[in-house]
């Protein structure tokens, strides 16, 4: 074998690694099941292409076929997506103690996974009385600061998708609860660049949560604490320190 065939074998390899990754990542932006002919579409490959790696992704457990032929994630990806956001949780813990260190309120970070934020990682305040959440915790979007600022990061069609799927049940008097009145926060969250819970998941509770940006999935970052210890008149004061982290947390999550 010449070294322009190994070459070539190795080039062909590579890219067929890649259009594997990216029909995964096709599969979960559509909430996990797609038929072959959506994933021609929506990924430009020739269906023979298609075929073949689902084939062998299929093969392997990373991808299941429904007997609707549709094709859905696997159960291998589980252990995968567990351990990987185990990391995640890890490599935040010191961006978010640098922010209790500066805003004095617990911090947490979370992502989305399907119709459900995830609580990955927190730092707990330093004062006697705080907030929290268990990592690992999972909750709708639709009333906690976290779950908006992720909401706003897809198209309104998504997130109504998602809203429709899950509902809106009210935790508190203040939840939102009707699916249009959440759309158009949304857009606010979008334009001003934060989003709060004020006393939407638990009386008493405020948290300000903005978003990572050009991470490889979406994850936002917020601190929580009483409503006395976050009156109004200080967001402006905080929101640009967290989002000073969510920049550096975003930029070493894609390094």
């Amino acid at each position: 074998m010449t070294g322009d065939d190994t070459g070539a074998r190795a080039t062909s390899g590579v890219r067929s690694l890649e259009r594997a990754f990216e029909l995964l990542e096709h599969l979960a932006d559509a909430g996990g099941r797609l038929a072959l002919t959506e994933l021609a579409e929506t990924s430009g490959l020739p269906m023979p292409t298609i075929y073949r790696l689902m084939r062998t992704l299929v093969n392997r457990g990373y991808v299941r076929q429904e007997p609707s032929k549709r094709y859905a994630l696997g159960p291998r990806l589980i252990h995968l997506g567990e351990t990987a956001e185990r990391l995640l949780g890890s490599w935040a813990q010191p961006s978010l103690a640098q922010l209790v260190d500066e805003v004095g309120e617990t911090a947490n970070m979370a992502v989305l996974e399907g119709d459900e934020v995830v609580y990955v990682a927190q730092v707990p305040s330093k004062h006697s009385m705080r907030m929290f959440t268990e990592v690992g915790r999972r909750v709708n979007p639709h009333c906690t600061g976290v779950g908006k600022a992720l909401l706003a990061q897809l198209p309104d069609s998504v997130a109504g998708e998602i809203i429709g799927r899950t509902g809106l049940p009210a935790h508190t008097p203040h939840t939102i609860t009707d699916p249009a009145a959440l759309l158009k926060q949304l857009g606010t969250i979008r334009r001003r660049g934060y989003a709060l819970d004020d006393e939407e998941q638990e009386i008493g509770v405020r948290c300000v949560a903005v978003p990572l940006t050009g991470t490889p999935t979406l994850a936002a970052i917020s601190i929580s604490g009483p409503q006395g210890r976050l009156p109004l008149n200080v967001i402006d004061d905080v929101v640009p320190i967290m989002r000073r982290t969510a920049g550096r947390l975003a930029e070493s999550l894609s390094a």
